[in-house]
């Protein structure tokens, strides 16, 4: 059942990218997210929604490969429903949406059983235990996307909501471009070559420099908060995005794929571009709250 949407695709350089590549797609798509996000705050839903949806078929797709069937039209559309739910009505509306969104695509696949056969490859198990497998595919899904990206939503709705979103996808772009430089120009010390081969201790300090400098600089010009609060926020996201990108890499590791996609030239798959700003997203929201009113 693999695709040729989640083959691995074969480095172009030191980090695995094609750089010229890279740098086209990601000018272009942060240009068109800036203008959305600065412009009209409704075109940035409809741009989160699109790219969460995408990453759920990325993702169902790539479970795929590993025989668990992932009901993909209740988590597109319960996911979209949850970002604009979480923008209009706030944190107890998004757990609401992820709540109800979990229950459809279980029930949608719970009603699936008694017509499908057993997963190829699953021999003679138990059409219950490819199930509950299935089940718990689609919790992941549900706690991954909609619910991580749903506090991106939560930034977005306050009075200063665009600057907010701004800092956060600053930093998150910051912890990325300086993670990549430092461990392009000076990585010598792998942090977790068992998951990442391509990340250094290096890039790490890269990434935290560059977030500590970003945060404090953003947080004071954009939203009137103090450089420390800025520091501390910087900080954060970076510990976030370092995190959310070893998940992604565990996983894909165990999937036996490089990327989920190819629809991002240079970077693969949507998802691959989403995984750090899908950790980034919860962390920013919560000490810009404490932090910065």
């Amino acid at each position: 059942m693999a695709d040729s949407a989640v083959q691995p695709v074969r480095p172009t350089g030191r980090a695995g990218r094609n750089l010229p590549a890279a740098i086209i797609a990601g000018v272009l798509l942060g240009g068109g997210v800036l203008a959305a996000l600065l412009l009209v705050k409704q075109v940035f839903i409809a741009i989160a929604a699109v790219a969460v949806g995408l990453s759920v078929r990325e993702l169902a797709r790539a479970l795929a490969t590993r025989h668990r069937r992932v009901t993909q039209v209740p988590l597109v559309v319960g996911s979209a429903a949850t970002l604009v739910a979480a923008y209009v009505g706030g944190l107890d509306a998004l757990l609401v949406g992820v709540c109800l969104t979990a229950v459809a695509a279980v029930l949608w696949r719970v009603l699936e059983v008694p017509d499908l056969p057993p997963h190829v490859g699953e021999g003679t198990s138990a059409p219950g235990v490819a199930l509950v497998r299935d089940v718990t595919a689609a919790v992941l899904v549900v706690g991954w996307l909609p619910l991580l990206a749903g506090f991106a939503m939560l930034m977005l709705a306050a009075d200063d909501g665009a600057l907010r979103v701004l800092v956060f996808v600053l930093l998150t772009v910051c912890s990325d471009v300086g993670g990549y430089a430092a461990g392009v120009l000076f990585g010598r010390h792998p942090m977790a070559p068992s998951i990442s081969p391509k990340k250094s201790w290096e890039g790490l300090a890269g990434s935290a420099a560059a977030c500590l400098v970003a945060g404090s600089l953003s947080v004071w010009l954009l939203l009137g908060g103090s450089w420390w609060a800025g520091a501390l926020v910087g900080l954060g996201a970076v510990v976030a995005a370092t995190l959310g990108d070893l998940s992604e890499s565990i996983l894909k590791r165990d999937l036996g794929i490089k990327d989920m996609g190819t629809l991002v030239p240079g970077h693969g798959g949507v998802l691959d571009r989403l995984d750090s700003l899908l950790a980034v997203a919860p962390t920013t929201w919560l000490l810009l709250e404490l932090l910065v009113r």
